[in-house]
């Protein structure tokens, strides 16, 4: 049913082989697409995004230190800390003030 397949890594360009093997597995998983990358570059990625500790869109939980943006509260004027780079189009707040306009939510 499965065969080995010969593919080109997209990050190197080296041909790699995409086993039967792998390709139960990742058929096993409900995998529908092919590896783009070869087992040496798909490793070096992996460890890449471990160091930075993120899951990027899929999730993940990260856990590193996010950046922090100082900025200056629309509403009381004292310095806060955002972990986001304000446009400058909207009112930023500090975590008290954005408390006190957050609306309450009835369905807790």
């Amino acid at each position: 049913m499965y065969t080995d397949e010969q593919l080109t890594c997209t990050d190197c360009g080296a041909p790699f082989t995409f086993t039967s093997g792998e390709q139960q597995f990742f058929a096993s998983k409900g995998f529908t697409n092919k590896p783009n990358r070869c087992p040496d570059c798909r490793a070096a990625r992996k460890a890449s995004r471990g160091a930075q500790g993120g899951g990027g869109a899929r999730g993940g939980g990260g856990g590193g230190a996010r950046e922090m943006f100082q900025v200056t509260c629309s509403n009381c004027g004292q310095m806060a800390e955002v972990p986001f780079q304000p446009r400058g189009d909207k009112p930023v707040y500090c975590r008290d003030c954005f408390a006190q306009r957050a609306p309450t939510n009835s369905y807790r």
